[in-house]
């Protein structure tokens, strides 16, 4: 074995601690590669493997109602790829549960043969059989969440009349890969699922013989969308038509996308932030070893060892901790990426969702791995080789001692004599102390990062449904009816107030600028539902002019006082136009609010509603329940409570599981941060400590003196590390947001403790482990080591 060998593996197992931080370090950060990168590559296989598979539409378009003898024309639209018509709506199901009724989106399918666009993935069951119009197939979170199975029988209420339903499969659609009830920001797999039924069946049962109320096509190649859908529109016009929209505006679709695009921004910041630890930690490991090497250097260059072995025998060190975190990040983040599917498969209702390590990424992986070896090491290896023998044969020139700028100033004379020797030592190193700093800052500013969005989750749904969303109960009609329905509905038992309002869908334009928005119109004495902004005031409903929430606003590039055309897609489709009389910074969706007597005049339609909301004397009332699933114009009940315990329960799960990595991480880089620092000055001052304990200082004064300037670089470390928390989640509220969820700016006094509890617990374990070693230390072996 080559002495060059021997010396490697004796030192290697010398300074095995101080590697073994490294490669963790190392191995956080391939384990948040194969992790998220992984489970975005993941995610994104079985999404566009899902959508080939069902023929997943380019384009929806809802309406009333239109007879089949329509489609011929639809198909006609220059563009136009395959088009399909269907029956879609929503029902209650009588599921015996109490409480709130379970609702269920009825889709239909052909009975004979299979759907030319969005066609379903069977998992276990048949398909419907043509003339059995009591069959249906189930959406598999909703089957698993209600334990039902192929054979079993269920009623449902559809279009006023109770039916017993079958169920004879179990399947899967891109369409409902994240099914939402309507009105709800979250899954709620057991009080909400889909249902297909054989066109005939669901035709009969919703006054939909020979017609349609929902068309899907594709587009050719290159087709021009807007194009298509502006022809589509005009088409449906005189059917009721609600506007047409592409799949990017698809919700499973969007909010799915916008899943994988958050997975792309934690994969960059994330591993670079720990493989710049990494190097940080390798230029002071391998450092410090050349300068305590300097005469070994100089032997074994005199003997005839080449300037290319001694750099490759130092980067040896680098290899060997970076490796070995590799190995380890790999192992680790194939294992969590597979935990991490399994989450996102309790949220979406994909085929094959499966954790995949391509090669790609496996290589990816290899290569930051030996980049990361070769950056931080080629400093300490580059000096290693341009040492020439006879200066290393020479110790190192001794550093000056001199007061340093803060000593000078005075601060040094208010300090113990062992305050002045940290200060001191801190002094002749101010680029390492300032390093070492920032490292463990950046693991507090991620802890802070992680549960700041904890706060900003909790406050905004404290926001939204306990100051905006103040019904017990939101009840929506099928279609809109006359205003006077509100009193069939305040008749009901146990109902104590009842609002009413309208939603319409409208395409606003601004100039050469449009965008399609559902307008919530209420009375401007309504208390049940308010418009509140980002600092949770109450606004008034103006009693003309359209509100548009902050995003809407920006998108139309208007502001107060500005006029927007508004094209109703629904009713009349009358154009007319409206002030902008209000904006207001919401964090849900992209909306627009008018006075409901604003909205009378302005669409010439009729008093006519959309849905109630309610405020009830009990909650848990069956009679309510039970008469409002006996109503036939009632197409779904939701409550804000039931929303909010969703929510609850959903995220307590999540956040654990986040939390935990954060803080996994965040100690792994302030450990070895301030492990590594400690060991080199324990390494670099052996004989300085060493010489103190003979001269009669105690243990406890000399571990002082060593850990005292580890204490300061956390200290240091604390406002930095807040102040850097703080702006990544203000720059996280800013940048993060998409049009469905926007996250606010909170961060809690009890967020910034916990960090820095969390934080200062990790230095004090490394300060431990020194102290430990510095304990054990032979003074007499040390003491004979040559300066």
């Amino acid at each position: 074995m080559r002495a060059l060998t021997i010396k490697f593996l004796r030192e290697s197992w010398q300074i095995r601690m101080q590697l073994c931080s490294i490669a963790l370090v190392v191995a956080a950060g391939i384990m948040s590669v194969i992790t998220m990168r992984g489970a975005y590559e993941s995610l994104y296989f079985a999404q566009q493997n899902h959508y080939i598979k069902s023929r997943f539409a380019d384009l929806w378009a809802p309406l009333v109602r239109a007879p089949e003898s329509l489609r011929y024309r639809l198909e006609q639209i220059s563009g136009i790829e395959t088009l399909d018509t269907r029956v879609k709506f929503q029902a209650t199901l009588d599921l015996g549960d109490s409480g709130v009724p379970a609702q269920g989106m009825f889709v239909s399918l052909p009975e004979s043969g299979r759907p030319a666009l969005n066609d379903i993935g069977i998992s276990n069951g048949r398909y419907i059989e043509p003339g059995k119009h009591d069959e249906v197939i189930l959406s598999e979170k909703f089957a698993l969440a209600r334990q039902l199975r192929p054979g079993d029988r269920f009623p449902a209420v559809l279009n006023g009349r109770s039916r017993e339903l079958e169920v004879v499969g179990i399947a899967s659609s891109p369409e409902f890969s994240y099914t939402v009830p309507p009105g709800y920001l979250f899954p709620d797999d057991a009080r909400f699922g889909v249902f297909w039924m054989g066109r005939e069946a669901l035709g009969a049962a919703n006054n939909m013989d020979g017609a349609f109320n929902e068309v899907m096509a594709t587009l050719v190649p290159n087709a021009n969308p807007d194009a298509v859908m502006q022809q589509m529109d005009d088409l449906l016009a005189d059917y009721g038509g609600y506007g047409s929209y592409l799949r990017k505006d698809q919700l499973s679709h969007l909010i799915l996308d916008n899943e994988l695009a958050e997975i792309r921004v934690m994969t960059t910041f994330l591993p670079t932030v720990f493989m710049g630890v990494a190097v940080f930690l390798l230029y002071l490991v391998l450092g410090r070893l050349i300068r305590t090497q300097r005469g070994e250097i100089a032997v074994l260059k005199a003997f005839g060892y080449t300037d290319t072995e001694m750099g490759l025998h130092f980067l040896g060190f680098a290899l060997l901790a970076v490796m070995a975190g590799g190995v380890l990040g790999t192992i680790g983040g194939i294992q969590l990426g597979k935990g991490l599917m399994g989450e996102y498969a309790r949220y979406f209702d994909i085929p094959d969702l499966e954790y995949r390590l391509s090669r790609r990424l496996l290589l990816l992986s290899v290569a930051v791995c030996l980049a990361g070896a070769v950056a931080g090491a080629m400093a300490a290896v580059r000096r290693a080789i341009n040492l020439p023998p006879a200066e290393a044969m020479r110790p190192e020139a001794p550093p000056r001692f001199r007061p340093g700028p803060l000593e000078r100033s005075g601060f040094g004379a208010l300090l113990t004599s062992s305050g002045r020797m940290i200060l001191r030592n801190m002094e002749r190193k101010p680029f390492q102390i300032v390093l070492s700093s920032l490292g463990v800052s950046l693991s507090l500013a991620i802890l802070v990062v992680g549960m700041s969005l904890v706060d900003s989750i909790n406050w905004l749904m404290d926001l939204q449904f306990r100051v905006i969303q103040r019904e017990d109960l939101m009840v929506t009609f099928k279609e809109d009816v006359n205003a006077d329905a509100r009193y069939s509905v305040e008749h009901l038992p146990g109902v104590v107030a009842v609002e009413v309002f309208r939603a319409a869908p409208v395409r606003l334009h601004a100039g050469h600028r449009e965008d399609e928005v559902s307008v919530t119109a209420m009375d401007h004495d309504t208390h049940l539902r308010r418009l509140v902004n980002d600092k949770g005031i109450s606004i008034p409903m103006p009693a003309s002019g359209i509100v548009l929430s902050e995003r809407l606003a920006e998108r139309l590039q208007v502001a107060n006082g500005d006029l927007v055309n508004l094209e109703w897609l629904g009713g009349r489709r009358r154009y007319t136009e409206a002030r902008v009389s209000g904006i207001v910074k919401d964090f849900m969706g992209v909306s627009a609010w008018m006075n409901r007597s604003e909205m009378q005049l302005l669409t010439g339609d009729p008093d006519v509603i959309s849905g109630a909301w309610l405020s009830v004397s009990d909650m848990n009332n069956p009679a309510l329940y039970e008469a409002l699933q006996e109503m036939p114009l009632v197409a779904g009940v939701m409550s804000p409570d039931f929303m909010l315990e969703t929510f609850d329960q959903e995220m307590a799960r999540s956040m654990l599981v986040s939390s935990a990595f954060l803080l996994g991480f965040a100690s792994i880089i302030a450990i070895g941060i301030i492990y590594n620092n400690a060991r080199i000055s324990l390494s670099e001052r052996g004989r300085e400590l060493a010489s103190l304990r003979v001269m009669g200082f105690h243990r406890r004064e000399v571990a002082r003196l060593l850990l005292g300037e580890q204490a300061v670089v956390t200290l240091l470390a604390i406002p930095v590390g807040t102040g850097i928390g703080y702006f990544l989640a203000w720059l996280i509220a800013q940048n993060m947001g998409n049009d469905t969820f926007r996250i606010p700016f909170v961060v809690s006094v009890q967020t910034c403790i916990t960090a820095i509890v969390i934080i200062v617990l990790a230095s004090f374990l490394s300060g431990l482990a020194v102290r430990r070693r510095l304990d054990r230390i032979d003074l007499i072996e040390v003491l004979k080591t040559r300066e």
